[in-house]
Parts: C-alpha cells; structure tokens; sequence
C-alpha cells in the first residue's frame, strides 16, 4: 500500500465513525482551533493499529507523516503523532528538524505534549541532542521552549540534572502560562526522584518562579 492510498484508506475509515455531536464538543474543548471527526481516542487508536503495523519498516515515512499532519481533522495529527511513537526506535538524530517543523505548524498542547514524548525518546537515545534542546529552550516560539522544559519527564534517576537546571534558568520569569505550566511539571516529576534538589531549587529562585510553578513543583513535596 503507498502513502497515498494509506492515510486515503485511514481518513475514510475515520470519516465513517464521524460523531457530530462529540466532534462540537472536541472543537469547543481545543478553543474552536481546529476541526474533529468526533472519534474517542481508544476507537482512533484500534482503526489505526493495523496500519501501523503494515507500515514498520527501517525508516519513518515522512510522507505519511507531513500528509496526516495537513489535513484538517484533529485526529489526522494525532495519528502522525502516534506513528512517530511508533517507529520510535528507528529514528535518527537529523530527524528533530523534521519534528520541530511540526511543532511550529498547527500548534497548541494536544500535539505539542504529544511530540515532546518523540522528542524525548530521541534525545534520550542521542544525549548529543542536548545542545538542541538547550537551543530550543531559548526559542522565540514557546512550544519549541516548553518541549525543551519539559522533554526529560519520567527518566528518573536518569535525568541530566545539569541540562535541566540550565533549560528551566533559561524559562524564569515568563508571563506564559504554558512555559509556567511546563517548569511546574519538570520540576514536580523530578520531586519524585529528587525532592530536596527540587526544594532547594524552589527556595533559591522563588522570587523568579510563577506561582502556578511553584503550586505544580511542590505538589510531591
């Protein structure tokens, strides 16, 4: 099957399952952003499944990817989303170029949090991508800014402490609820691992973190 007749084959699967009553719901939850089937995530997930599958192969199919991610429908970026999770192993370090162009494109949340796992994945298997993020954590465009913040979530006692310390410095003193919102949720996931690193952290830069930084951070200490 190529590219073509797989997201063709996919989006009419999705279209049959079209909810117009969740679908108003969907659109009203984004802010009226974007435009929804109305398709629960466990249904879009089991339509999609065999696809995936047919398409394992050595390399991501950017194609598919880029296509998925221009249609109009929600569910369509969340399936390049899933796909890229998918093919998680087999991505390579030239590829986060390709991955920050769908962060800036149709941005908001959903598939921001959503590639920040990808992304995470792939700086975890090439640490050398740090420089990247700590790039990304200077950006001009808040999304690449709250990837770069939040990207080592879950590594526990694997988390590089130092990057982490320089990535959130770099964040202090926004005004923006996401970039707050993300240094609150680094911080409380690393509480878990290292809670007095994160409440010395809280007590040195207080008079430079948000309060909905500090409300999220200390809701483990």
């Amino acid at each position: 099957m190529t590219t073509n007749s797989q997201w063709k084959a996919l989006l009419e699967e999705f279209m049959a399952q079209e909810n117009p009553a969740r679908k108003v719901q969907m659109r009203a939850y984004m802010r009226n952003q974007f435009d929804f089937l109305g398709i629960p995530s466990p249904v879009r997930k089991q339509i999609q499944r065999p696809y995936f599958a047919a398409m394992k192969k050595a390399a991501i199919d950017w194609a598919f990817v880029e296509t998925c991610w221009q249609l109009p429908y929600r569910e369509m970026q969340y399936v390049a989303i899933d796909y890229l999770v998918t093919m998680q192993s087999v991505l390579q370090p030239d590829e986060l170029e390709k991955i920050s162009e769908l962060v800036l494109q149709k941005s908001w949340w959903d598939t921001v949090d959503g590639l920040n796992k990808v992304v995470g994945g792939l700086t975890m298997t090439y640490p050398e991508l740090s420089q990247k993020m700590l790039a990304w954590s200077k950006a001009e465009n808040l999304w690449l800014r709250r990837i770069a913040i939040d990207h080592q979530l879950l590594r526990k006692e694997k988390i590089d402490r130092e990057l982490l310390e320089t990535i959130l410095l770099n964040n202090l003193g926004s005004d923006e609820f996401f970039i707050n919102k993300a240094i609150g949720w680094s911080l409380r996931d690393y509480a878990k691992t290292n809670p007095k690193w994160v409440q010395a952290f809280l007590l040195t830069h207080k008079d430079q973190l948000a309060p909905l930084s500090i409300k999220e951070a200390s809701k483990h200490l």
